[in-house]
């Protein structure tokens, strides 16, 4: 007897798994139907799809043990998927759910705001009381989801009595926790949401369940309201480059326009036999992982450059990587490296899927796609359709369109803004007169490349963007060729070009080279997110020194607390 853990089998329950360890709580995995007379406390954590994770629940037997669980009065705390499961229905799916929330799930208005809604925004609570033991304060916790409880008091009356707190994105309020009785879930997630996050986590599980006479007595509620602007902040990302060294480690690795190694000591006036530097080496991934997390990174991204990706599922070091990443880093993970259909040397097929599943098994909370991406759009270009085969439609059908992260790497193409009467002259960017000298004067669009730039494709960034996006993709990840390793700030003329052409959120990359360039970029665009690696690794710019300056400058963004 004692804390259960359900892994309905298509989300990352891992993540969760090394909150409760870190916080020293013994758990035992559900496997069958029987384990739930064993279980006291049952917490039904991951991300997904609604229609994936009930037709998961139903082929495994365990849809009816959950239900009669939540019935018998046992605490229950169910995380994204786990709580969407306790309402009517989703409009993402004709599937039904467990019916216990008398109201529906339905997707995010985007007409105002980027759907999927990622990142971090408050949870406001309805009651105003706070009791010792209140499992949610005002605090910031981290949201990944498309869809969600729209706060609707009028049309769903019988609902408002579970709703506990209530969180605006955009123009729209939605329930980010529901508590009655035995039953607590919320839409963020807490074993991703730094020390707030477990703080939550442990103070529910020393006390899951209202077992007072005064925590079941009514109180006031507070009637939301909307405010003219949500609280959602802007992201700070850290980024590494992993790859094999020249020995077979894996380090950190930055480059300056993707070259990875250092530059060699003349040892020879024939430049055709100098040898090449050797890889340069920032550090191990773990360990600037865990410095990260502690120094305030909002998220951190992990990508996998190495060559040996023909076999993603045997690169056991990478694997590795991700897992004792995620046993000591408490914010989102991104992975990306090898994501794709591939054929193992004994001639075993590997599905994207599959891969993608093993890292989030592994720990991962969303996979970064990039030349695989380029190739899914030039298909679905050239058919004029989706064919639900590429690697971002099949992973996205299974765990939800926010799993999946496009990773793009566009270069400038150079034109004469007189005479040019290309395909791409409504995509022209034209430089600014009191511009640098080198862009004065000129006009480019921007065409993509794959294997890390070294490969042009007859795609525009505006192509590519619109066509992940209706592939299923749920955020973009645009690097900048041009501006990789200059220090010069964020293409700002880019990622104006490809916010506007999509609904999804974009993270800006590639540029950066002092705090107030990031000021800039969420300052001049309407970008979600920036994201930097080299500036960090050396030191030359802390994570804490850029808050400072986006606080200083009015945008919100989050200051962990110690």
């Amino acid at each position: 007897m004692g804390l259960f853990l359900l892994d309905y089998g298509a989300g990352n329950v891992q993540s969760l798994a090394n909150s409760l360890t870190t916080l020293g709580h013994e758990f035992t995995w559900i496997s069958d139907a029987a384990d739930f007379a064993k279980a006291t406390t049952l917490i039904f954590p991951g991300v997904g799809a609604f229609e994936t994770a009930i037709q998961h629940l139903r082929s495994r037997g365990l849809l009816e043990p959950l239900r009669e669980y939540i019935r018998s009065g046992r605490p229950y705390f169910g995380i994204c998927i786990g709580m969407q499961v306790l309402f009517l229905s989703s409009t993402e799916s004709p599937t039904p759910g467990l019916g216990i929330v008398p109201c529906p799930i339905e997707q995010f208005d985007s007409t105002d705001k980027s759907v999927p809604h990622i990142g971090w925004n408050s949870a406001e609570l309805l009651d105003p009381t706070k009791h010792a033991d209140e499992p949610v304060e005002s605090s910031y916790y981290y949201f990944v989801h498309s869809y969600c409880a729209k706060y609707n008091p009028e049309k769903y009356p019988d609902a408002t009595e579970w709703i506990h707190s209530t969180t605006q994105y955009g123009q729209e309020l939605f329930v980010s926790s529901v508590r009655k009785g035995n039953v607590f879930a919320t839409q963020f997630h807490p074993e991703k949401s730094g020390a707030a996050g477990l703080a939550l986590l442990d103070a529910w599980l020393r006390k899951p369940g209202l077992d007072t006479e005064s925590d079941l007595q009514p109180h006031p509620l507070v009637q939301p309201k909307l405010k003219p602007k949500h609280r959602l902040t802007k992201r700070i990302v850290a980024c590494m480059d992993v790859r094999a060294n020249d020995e077979g480690d894996l380090v950190v690795t930055k480059g300056d326009q993707y070259d990875v190694r250092e530059k060699p000591e003349p040892t020879s006036t024939d430049i055709a036999i100098q040898t090449a530097g050797a890889v340069r080496n920032l550090g191990k991934p773990v360990a600037l992982a865990a410095r990260y997390y502690a120094l305030g990174a909002d998220e951190l991204c992990l990508l996998n450059i190495t060559s040996f990706r023909h076999s993603p599922l045997r690169d056991q070091p990478m694997l590795a990587v991700v897992r004792a990443a995620a046993a000591c880093v408490f914010v989102p993970l991104t992975i990306g490296g090898g994501i794709k259909d591939t054929v193992d040397p004994d001639g075993t097929n590997r599905s994207a899927l599959e891969v993608a599943g093993a890292y989030f098994r592994a720990g991962a909370d969303k996979v970064s796609i990039g030349s695989e991406a380029v190739y899914a759009v030039e298909r679905l270009r050239a058919s004029g359709k989706c064919d639900r085969t590429s690697a971002i439609e099949t992973i996205a059908h299974a765990y939800g369109r926010q799993a999946v992260v496009v990773s793009v790497d566009p270069r400038r193409v150079y034109v004469d803004p007189k005479t040019y009467d290309g395909p791409y002259k409504d995509e022209l960017v034209h430089g600014l007169l009191d511009g640098s000298e080198k862009e004065r004067g000129k006009a480019w669009w921007y065409q993509c490349t794959v294997s890390g730039g070294r490969e042009a494709r007859p795609l525009s960034v505006v192509e590519l963007v619109q066509g992940v996006e209706a592939l299923g993709a749920g955020e973009i990840l645009l690097n900048s060729i041009d501006r990789d390793g200059t220090g010069l700030g964020f293409d700002l003329a880019l990622v104006n070009l490809v916010k506007k052409s999509v609904h999804i959120p974009v993270v800006a990359s590639s540029g950066a080279g002092k705090a107030e360039h990031f000021v800039e970029v969420f300052q001049e665009t309407d970008v979600e997110a920036a994201l930097a690696a080299g500036i960090f690794h050396r030191e030359e710019v802390q994570i804490a020194e850029v808050k400072d300056a986006l606080e200083t400058a009015g945008i919100n963004v989050r200051i962990e607390k110690p």
